[in-house]
């Protein structure tokens, strides 16, 4: 969506975007209240299970093979913490949820 006014423009993200980011923020929001202390972790938690990035690549560069990277170092880590809380791996999987439509993104087109 796109509003101009003169020679300048806002320019919006589609609607299922925003609808998307707006559910994301208030899941993470809601589950950040859960925590007793430290509640801005669970946005540190999402944003690092998000990150995706390529381990194989073909010479002539027509294939690449992506895994959401930020998700397994997440995972593993809060397994082998002992203080691990539910709010924790909610927005971890959420995140991961965002990196498979990263990675649909980077193979379809």
């Amino acid at each position: 969506m796109v509003f101009d006014f003169g020679n300048s423009a806002i320019v919006l993200p589609p609607f299922h975007i925003t609808v998307i980011a707006i559910i994301v923020i208030f899941l993470l929001v809601r589950w950040s209240k859960q925590l007793e202390t430290k509640r801005s972790r669970v946005f540190f938690y999402f944003l690092f299970s998000t990150y995706i990035t390529r381990v194989y690549t073909t010479l002539e560069g027509k294939f690449e093979l992506w895994i959401p990277l930020g998700f397994i170092a997440v995972i593993l880590y809060l397994f082998l913490n002992k203080r691990n809380h539910p709010s924790k791996l909610k927005a971890s999987i959420l995140g991961f949820c965002i990196a498979i439509y990263q990675l649909i993104l980077q193979y379809i087109g």
